[in-house]
This record gives C-alpha cells, structure tokens and sequence, in this order.
C-alpha cells in the first residue's frame, strides 16, 4: 500500500503548526544524518546493576515455568507463529524476509524504505514482529528458570545476528519508533535474566557492537519521537523504551539526560493517552493493555535503579488497572474495540497464559485488588518478575514515598464502574454471565483518530464470556486495504448504516478525516432489574442515529431500539455472530445455537419485521461475514442484515432472548 499525493495533503491538514514544524526537522536530521551518522562515544567500566531481587525467579508458580519452557522449546526447535503465520525458521531467521509474501525488504537508508508498499517490502508486521525480540525474552527467561544454557547460548547467537545485519540507520528495523522502544525494552530484560549467565557480560557491556547498538537506538529515539497528532501508543512505547535503557544500560555520558527526558515524556504521554476513568483514548482495548504494559515496564526499570517516579505516572497505571478489572466478562475478556494488533510491551511466558489474568495479577501485587475485582485463576511469569521489581506503595521510601502517598490517595471505586463517561463506554451485566458493552464514545484519539473504527452505538454481546454478538476484530493493517477498510468500517459493526456510508469519513488505513460526534443520553446500570442506556450520534447528518438498550434480568432479555431521526434514509442494520455461533433464520427471526464447556446454550434473536433479513457468511467480493480472532487471522462468521427505509415515523426494535 503506497500513499498517493492527496493523502500526503490530507494528513497534512490534520496537524497543526507546531506539528509540521517538528516534521520539518525530521526531515533535515535525516538528511544531515544520512551523510554524518553520529557516532557512539566511548565507554569504559560498564556494569549491569538492575538485576532481580534474590528468590525472584524461585517464586515463579511451576505451572507457568512448564509453559514457558515448552514455549522456549519450540523456539529452540524454530518453530513460532506470527500473526497466524507458522514460522519454521526461527532457529536462524532472515531478519528482512516476509515469511507471507516472500520478499524481502531492501537495504538502503533506513528512511528510505517504502515500508507501507507490500509490493517493495513484504508485510511489514510479519518483517518488524521477530525484531522486537520478544521471543528472546522467553528463550532467556527459560534459561532463568531452568539454568540450561543452550537457552542463553541461543539468544547470543540471535543478537549477534541481528546486530550484524541491522547496523545503524541500515534497513527495514531503523524506521519505526515503537520497534526501536520496544526492541530496548526486550535487551535490557534480556540482559536482566541471562545474568547468571557467564557469557552475559561479554554480550552486552563488554561488547562494543552492542553498546553501539544501544546507543543508537536511544539517540534515534530521542531525535524522532512521535508527534502531535502521531503521539498515540506509539510515543508511550518510545519513552518507556528509552527511559527503561537509559535506567539500565545508563553507561553513556547522554544517559541522564535520556532519562529524564523520557520520563517526562512518559508522565506526559500516559496522562495524555488515558481519560481520566482509567480507559485509554484511543478507545482500542488491546492499546490499552499494550499501554498499561509499558508503563509498568517502565516502572518496574525506575525502581530497579532507584529513580524517582512521579507519583502521576503510577496513579495513570493504577486507574488503568481499576478500568481494566471493571469492564472484563466473567472469563476477563475485555472489549473488543477498535484495532488490535497482538502488540505486547514485554513477554515472558508460554503459550496459554491469560494476558488480560497478568496484568490484573501485576495490578495485585502492586496496587492491591479492590474487593469487587474478579478472581484471577491462572497463573504466569511476568508477573511474579514485574512484581519483584516494582515496590508496591506501603514499601516506597523517601521524598517519592510522600509524592506517592499523596496521588494516590485518592478513592478508588468501591463498586465496579460500569459506566465511563468520559469515554462513552456502558457495560450492561445480566444473570447467566451477560455482558453487553455499549458504545456511545467519541470516535478515537487526537486528530487522525488512527485506531478508531466507524463503531458508533456498536454493541458487543457476550454470554459466559462467548461472542453473541461479536465485534469482529481488526484482521489486517497494510498492504489489504480492501480488508482494512471492511474491518474498521460501519458495516463491520453491531449497528445501523445509513445510505450505504460510513459514520466517520476515512482518509486512509489509519487516517479519519470527519469523525461522527456521539453522546450519552441514558446510562442507568444500578438498577438490579432493568439496566438501559441510550445514546445518539450525528454521523450521518441531517438525519441523527438514536439506539436504546435495555436488559431485563428477570427475562434475560436484552431489547435494542434503532431510530433514524430525519428525513427518509435507506437503511442496513447489521449483526454479527461470534464463530461459535450457528443461526438458523426464519424470515425475521434467528434461533442462535453454540456450545460452552460442552454445554449447548442457545438464544432467540427477534429482528425488526420492517426490514429485509439475510444471512451471510464467508463473503468476498465485497466483504462480509467474518471475525477476526487476532491479527493477520480471520475466519468465516454468520452476519445477519436487514435492508430498508427510516422515514423517522418509527423505530426498529430487535430482541435477543437467552434460553436456559
């Protein structure tokens, strides 16, 4: 996917003067840089302190030890999949090949890549996912736990590669900031867990190939950072990256002042990108764990080197973590909003280990659960590691103690929020594990809303933590804008699309030019018997899309009330199916069958008599009828569409009714 002038002019204008003059820069130091790369000053006496406390390790539950070695075993073996791509060359990888398409990117100036252009590059996730060497951190964290070495030996033997084939500015893995941030992120826990490790000194502190590679990647984080309207998720992965080096790696005469800027860029950043409910503003659920996950990290790396943190930076990750309990299904499922892109801040674990069950685990041992919480069953490695770093509040001392004692001093919520103003988002809960979330939020983050998908007054139902009716995900990002634009768009939500549109206007894959305004009008989720909430937006003006929602717990019955206020308008409203369920519909109702723990469940799904019902699944041409269980991976799914006309007069009232 290549981006065409008028696109250039269209991100263009979402940014302001500030913005374009900072892109100006950039734009020179790349070009002074090509010519005069900067040089990595000496380093004498280098010494890695941010070790785990004694017992760390020891304290790791067995069970998630057995998971993470079988997972460092198949890595040893070069197996791995990425973003459902199986991989059986991880034993020696080729840093710059796309295991999808087969190419390969080309080597030359880092910034002159087209890494958006599938065609010249290959898909850029498949090419950048390896290189964040997070894999690497689970081959070291099995040599932790079991003290084999040919773990340790493997993961010298990659970074030596990758080194080799990845110098300064060269390729592919020298373009994107959050590669960078996250990449360092990954050594300084690598160097952390190979400790023991005789060779560990020799790889990293002793060796210059690696300081240079430390040191540049810091430099060009500190030259590049996201800006303005790109500083999303992206620009939190950046600061946590360098301020978490610059901690443990702080060997260089620039690392105190790299330090101090990406904290302050991190205390900035994590306020900015979070509303002050707890829920991340980009209002996609994975970004908001990915968040969550970095400052953490990040945290953990400052009280591992004994910097001060302000206290405002770990009440963002404690509010975050109080949002995330609240708006879980009984199985801690999150929501299913906007992108996702299986990004991870740090990984230290098996396959089968609950991601949603860590951070609320880390959140524990850090903050302490609140009494409404829900139980966390599983266990893993990341947290027991995270925890043995970061001192929980009880335990600070000093003048940060005080600084924290009093930012985080204010009440946390006594009851489980069920609904977030400032972020639009309603979770409706009803007997028999109910779940509904219901969105009436503002479109996305800053200007471009980059991760937002045209979701407004979406709906997401589950039942035992199994999709009913399903947000069906995100699928791709490049290089597939046919499946990209599917995916994020209106029809691809749980809500009504007028005129065949979408509510907000794109302007590319991670571009929205016009966002549809929505509002809360009702959010009553107190009442044990009745939970309504109701909402409107104005993305299609002059006509204005209200939807009401109403549980009933004594019928175990959810009612859904569509009205197109305006002139008369054709209309499609659209359900979508989670994989498990199979529908059988009859003119305008669906009898709705899965099974959970090999239980059948079922459901009645009464649809508006009014409209045109039809069913559809697996389609191509267009799209329609598919869920996106992670990233680069999607399968067939039942949607159901009804066609017609609102001419403002009436309502379309759809009823979902749970057997059993």
């Amino acid at each position: 996917m290549t981006m065409s002038a008028g696109w250039y002019l269209r991100r263009l204008s979402r940014m302001g003067p500030q913005e374009v003059g900072g892109r100006v820069g950039d734009a020179v130091r790349r070009r002074r840089w090509r010519s005069a790369p900067p040089d990595c000053p000496p380093v004498t006496g280098a010494r890695f302190t941010a070790v785990l406390p004694v017992g760390a390790i020891a304290a790791v539950p067995p069970d998630a030890a057995k998971r993470l070695v079988a997972e460092a075993d198949r890595l040893m073996d070069g197996y791995a999949e990425y973003f459902g791509e199986g991989r059986d060359d991880m034993a020696a990888p080729d840093w710059w090949r796309d295991p999808r398409t087969g190419r390969r990117a080309p080597s030359c100036y880092a910034f002159d890549v087209p890494y958006r252009s599938e065609e010249a590059v290959g898909d850029i996730k498949q090419i950048w996912e390896p290189s964040r060497h997070q894999y690497l951190t689970v081959l070291a964290a099995a040599y932790a736990v079991t003290g084999n070495e040919r773990y340790a030996e493997r993961v010298a033997d990659h970074l030596r590669s990758w080194w080799a084939a990845n110098p300064p500015l060269r390729g592919v893995h020298w373009i994107s900031g959050i590669e960078l941030g996250i990449r360092l992120l990954s050594w300084v826990w690598v160097r952390r867990l190979l400790d023991g490790w005789p060779g560990a000194a020799g790889l990293f502190e002793d060796n210059p190939v690696a300081l240079q590679q430390i040191w540049h990647h810091q430099r060009w984080l500190a030259a590049f950072p996201s800006r303005g309207s790109s500083a999303n998720n992206h620009v939190v992965a950046e600061t946590a990256g360098q301020f978490a080096a610059a901690c443990a790696f702080g060997w260089f005469p620039s690392s105190t002042r790299w330090r101090s800027a990406a904290l302050r860029s991190l205390e900035r950043h994590l306020r900015a990108n979070t509303f002050p409910s707890g829920l991340n503003r980009e209002l996609a659920t994975e970004y908001h764990g990915l968040v969550l996950e970095l400052g953490l990290a990040a945290v953990a790396e400052a009280d591992a080197a004994a910097v001060p943190v302000p206290g405002s930076v770990r009440l963002v990750l404690l509010r975050m973590t109080d949002a995330l309990a609240a708006v879980v299904d009984n199985r801690l499922r999150p929501p299913r909003q906007g992108d996702a892109d299986d990004g991870h801040g740090l990984v230290l674990d098996g396959a089968g280990t609950d991601r949603w069950g860590s951070l609320l685990a880390t959140g524990d041992a850090v903050f302490g659960r609140l009494a409404w919480w829900p139980s966390v069953t599983g266990t893993d490695v990341r947290s027991t590691l995270l925890a043995a770093l970061v001192r929980p509040y009880a335990r600070n001392a000093g003048a940060d103690a005080d600084a924290d004692a009093d930012e985080c001093s204010v009440a946390r919520p006594a009851d489980r929020p069920a609904h977030f103003a400032d972020a639009g988002m309603t979770v409706l809960r009803g007997p028999g594990e109910i779940w509904c979330r219901c969105d009436g939020g503002p479109h996305g983050f800053l200007s471009i809303a980059a991760h937002a998908h045209a979701d407004a007054l979406s709906v997401e139902v589950r039942h035992d933590g199994v999709d009913v009716l399903a947000d069906p995900g995100t699928f791709c990002y490049h290089g597939q804008p046919e499946w990209r634009r599917y995916f994020r768009s209106t029809l691809g939500h749980n809500t009504l699309q007028v005129d065949g549109g979408d509510q907000s206007v794109s302007g590319g894959p991670f571009l929205w030019t016009r966002h549809a305004r929505s509002r809360v009008l009702v959010a009553e989720t107190s009442d044990e018997g009745v939970a309504r909430w109701s909402a409107e937006h104005d993305g299609y003006r002059p006509v204005v899309h209200r939807r009401r929602v109403e549980l009933t717990a004594a019928t175990r019955e959810l009612r859904i009330v569509d009205e197109v206020r305006g002139p008369r308008r054709a209309v499609r409203l659209v359900f979508h199916l989670g994989p498990a369920v199979t529908a059988d519909l009859t003119g305008h109702r669906a009898v709705l069958t899965w099974t959970r723990d090999g239980e059948d469940r079922s459901a009645v799904l009464d649809l508006p008599g009014e409209l045109s019902w039809s069913a559809h699944r697996g389609e191509t041409d267009p799209p329609l009828g598919w869920y996106s269980a992670g990233f680069g991976r999607k399968e067939p799914a039942t949607t159901l569409v009804g066609t017609g006309f609102a001419d403002g007069t009436r309502g379309f009232t759809t009823v979902l009714g749970f057997r059993g």
